[in-house]
C-alpha cells in the first residue's frame, strides 16, 4: 500500500457481536444501517463466517447464505470479509477438500470478496487448500497467524509463520490476537519485523478485553501496519474489538489519519445502539464482557469464547464456577500442548475445563472434541503434549501425523445424497455438510412453512375466486343494485 492512511475493517457485522451478544444479531438489524455502512470508506466490513452461520441456522431460523446475499446487495461498495477455520470451513472438524472447495467457490459466488483464513493449531497443511481455493475462485486470500503467548511461540516463530504464508500466496497477512494477548511494545516490535520480511499488507486483529487494544493499535499504527480491526463503539472494546471512532477520532491530523468520518460513524452506532439495548432485554448481552479484565493475560480466553463460557456455566447454574473455570484453562492448554485458544481449540479447551471443574476431578470425562484433538485430527500441536492425560484420552492409539484431511474421502457426493430430498441449492448442501443435524432441522421448518404459505395461498385463491362469482351473479341478476 503506498498510502500512509490506516485503513479500519469494521466488525460490527459479525465478530462484535459474536464477543459480546453470543452472535445473536439478526439480518433485520443489520440492514438498516447499511447504506451508511456502505458510505464509510472501510478497507472491508467483517459481516460472515466464524460462529454466525451456526447462529443463524441454530438460533435466529435465517440462512446464513441468504444474508450474504441481502447484505452484498445492501453494500455494494464496500469489500465483504469473511473468517474462515481452513480445513474446518466454519464447523468443528476437518472436511475433505472437495466440500472446502465448494465452500470457497459458493461464498465468493454469493458475495464475499476477503476470506481471512487461520488454522487453530498454526499448522499451514491445514490452510493450503482454502488459500489455493479463495485465490482460485477470485478472492482475496487474507492468511492469519493465531497470535498467543507460550513456552513454544515468540516473535521469531511467528515472523517465519508470516514468511512462509506468504510464500504458499497469501494476499494479506493477519495478525490474529483473538484473546487481546499482543501487548503494545510487543505489537510495535513484530509489526517492525514483519514489515522487514513481507511486502504484503498487514493486517492487525485484536480485541479490548485486558483494556489494552487501543494502545497496541497506537503502536503498530507507529510501527507501520497496514489494516486494523475494529468495532463501532455500540458493540466496541470489551470482549469485543476497540471501538471504531476513538481510534479514528486520536489519528485524525496525523500521518495516520484514517480519513473516515466521525460524523457517519456516529450515524451508524446510534442504530446499533438500539440494537445492543435490545440484545441486553433478551438477556444475551452480559455486563461481564464490557469490563476490562487484566486476568485475561493469565488466562489467554479469547472474547467470543468468553461469552460462550458465561452461557454454558449458567445452562448448568454454576455461574459462581466462572473464575474456577477460567483457572482450570492454562492447566488444560498446557497438558493439550499450548494450542493458541481460537475456535475450535478454545472450545474443545473451554468445555474441557468446564467438565473438569463440574465433575470436581480432573480428565475423569473427556469430549470426543479433546480426544480428537490429542489424537492429532486436528493437525500438529505446537508443544509437549502431557503424554499421561493423553493416554487417558486416547489409550494406546498412536496420533496421526500427516495431514488429517489426507485421511479423508471425498464426501460431497455423500452430502448431496443424504439431503437430495430437502436441499434446493448446492447451498444448502454444504449448510447440511456444516451442521447436519442443525440445518436438517432448518430445511423441514422452512417446508413446513412453505406448505403453510402454499395453503394460506391456495385457500386466499379459492375465497377469492369464490367472491368473483358472487359478484358476477350479482352483477347478472341485478341485485345489490
Amino acid at each position: 500500500m503506498s498510502t500512509n492512511k490506516l485503513y479500519i475493517t469494521d466488525t460490527i457485522l459479525r465478530d462484535a457481536h459474536q464477543s459480546q451478544a453470543a452472535t445473536r444479531m439478526r439480518t433485520e438489524d443489520m440492514l438498516p444501517a447499511c447504506e451508511i455502512l456502505d458510505s464509510i470508506g472501510y478497507w472491508s466490513l467483517e459481516c460472515w463466517g466464524g460462529a454466525t452461520f451456526d447462529s443463524c441456522l441454530r438460533f435466529l431460523n435465517e440462512d446464513p447464505w441468504e444474508r450474504l446475499r441481502m447484505l452484498r446487495k445492501a453494500l455494494p461498495n464496500t469489500r465483504l470479509q469473511m473468517l474462515l477455520r481452513g480445513q474446518n470451513i466454519l464447523g468443528y472438524k476437518h472436511y475433505a477438500d472437495d466440500v472446502l472447495e465448494l465452500f470457497c467457490r459458493k461464498a465468493i459466488e454469493n458475495g464475499i470478496d476477503i476470506i481471512r483464513i487461520f488454522d487453530a493449531l498454526n499448522d499451514v497443511r491445514n490452510m493450503e487448500a482454502a488459500m489455493r481455493f479463495t485465490k482460485k475462485y477470485g478472492g482475496i486470500c487474507e492468511a492469519a497467524i493465531s497470535y498467543t503467548i507460550s513456552p513454544v511461540h515468540n516473535e521469531e516463530y511467528f515472523v517465519n509463520l508470516a514468511v512462509e504464508l506468504v510464500q504458499m500466496g497469501a494476499d494479506t497477512i493477519c495478525i490474529k490476537d483473538m484473546a487481546n494477548l499482543l501487548l503494545p511494545q510487543a505489537a510495535y516490535s513484530l509489526v517492525k519485523k514483519l514489515k522487514e520480511k513481507i511486502d504484503v499488507p498487514i493486517h492487525l486483529h485484536t480485541h479490548n478485553t485486558t483494556g489494552t487494544g487501543d494502545m497496541t493499535y497506537l503502536m503498530a499504527a507507529q510501527a507501520g501496519v497496514d489494516i486494523v480491526d475494529c468495532a463501532l463503539s455500540a458493540f466496541g472494546n470489551g470482549t469485543s474489538q476497540p471501538a471504531t471512532e476513538p481510534l479514528v477520532a486520536a489519528l485524525k491530523g496525523t500521518e495516520r489519519d484514517t480519513g473516515l468520518d466521525l460524523k457517519l460513524l456516529s450515524d451508524a452506532s446510534k442504530h446499533f445502539r438500539n440494537v445492543a439495548q435490545k440484545l441486553k432485554q433478551e438477556g444475551f448481552l452480559d455486563s461481564k464482557v464490557l469490563s476490562v479484565d487484566t486476568n485475561t493475560l493469565m488466562y489467554q480466553v479469547p472474547g467470543g469464547m468468553l461469552s460462550n463460557l458465561i452461557s454454558q456455566l449458567k445452562e448448568a447454574n454454576a455461574s459462581d464456577k466462572y473464575y474456577d473455570v477460567l483457572a482450570e484453562i492454562p492447566r488444560v492448554r498446557e497438558d493439550f500442548g499450548y494450542p493458541p485458544l481460537v475456535t475450535p481449540t478454545s472450545q474443545i479447551v473451554g468445555s474441557q475445563a468446564v467438565l473438569n471443574v463440574l465433575a470436581g476431578e480432573r480428565y475423569k470425562m473427556f469430549t470426543k472434541e479433546s480426544k480428537a484433538l490429542l489424537a492429532g485430527e486436528y493437525g500438529a500441536l505446537p508443544g509437549k503434549v502431557n503424554e499421561e492425560v493423553r493416554k487417558m484420552a486416547i489409550g494406546d492409539r498412536q496420533p496421526i501425523t500427516v495431514r488429517p484431511a489426507d485421511l479423508l474421502e471425498p464426501e460431497l457426493d455423500k452430502y448431496k445424497e443424504e439431503i437430495k430430498h430437502l436441499a434446493r441449492s448446492e447451498e444448502d448442501v454444504l449448510s447440511y455438510a456444516l451442521f447436519p443435524q442443525v440445518a436438517l432441522k432448518f430445511f423441514e421448518n422452512r417446508e413446513k412453512a412453505n406448505n403453510v404459505d402454499n395453503a394460506e395461498t391456495a385457500e386466499s385463491a379459492k375465497t377469492h375466486t369464490e367472491d368473483v362469482i358472487d359478484l358476477y351473479v350479482e352483477d347478472c341478476t341485478g341485485s345489490g343494485k
